[in-house]
């Protein structure tokens, strides 16, 4: 009897569930600092998350670009957001890289320290202010509130892609 009860409240949430059109669920974002502020990137771009090694410098990158590692024989082009974003930039034992799969290339990034995985409903997550020219808000989703914390969802991809940074074709 108890399986019976089980099976018909799984059907009648399916049944909620499917009935739903307005939203679709909501998605999971690895949060993380640079500086004092705590951002959120789509956990389905994460492949890891790895502590901070020196990479091996390329010459006349610009200054966000802090080099290349070697990942399992595939090289790793490791972007420095807090430099991208304008944080102070201070390796510790916290400081980590996080190694993304954007349209189908390899990217680190590192960033002060990775938090925790966190699951947002669709209606948590607010558009971005527009801020005019001063800054571009292109790369951000939205502005979730987390508990009694605000988290800046960034939409890695478009931010990878983007002609500022150039590390990945947006063709691809």
């Amino acid at each position: 009897m108890n399986m019976s009860n089980d099976a018909y409240a799984s059907n009648q949430y399916d049944g909620q569930r499917k009935g739903r059109t307005a939203l679709p669920p909501g998605r999971e974002y690895l949060s993380f600092r640079l500086g004092a502020e705590e951002y959120g990137i789509d956990i389905l771009k994460v492949q890891e998350i790895r502590s901070y090694e020196p990479p091996t410098r390329i010459a006349n990158a610009p200054s966000f670009l802090k080099g290349v590692i070697n990942l399992r024989g595939v090289i790793v082009p490791i972007v420095d957001l807090r430099v991208k974003f304008g944080c102070a930039a201070e390796i510790d034992a916290i400081t980590a890289v996080i190694i993304l799969g954007v349209k189908g290339r390899v990217v680190g990034v590192v960033v002060d320290s990775v938090s925790d995985v966190l699951e947002l409903p669709n209606d948590a997550i607010k558009q971005a202010p527009a801020m005019g020219s001063v800054v571009d808000t292109s790369y951000l989703i939205g502005i979730a509130n987390v508990a009694d914390r605000m988290l800046i969802l960034v939409d890695i991809e478009s931010l990878m892609t983007s002609n500022e940074l150039g590390l990945i074709d947006s063709a691809l």
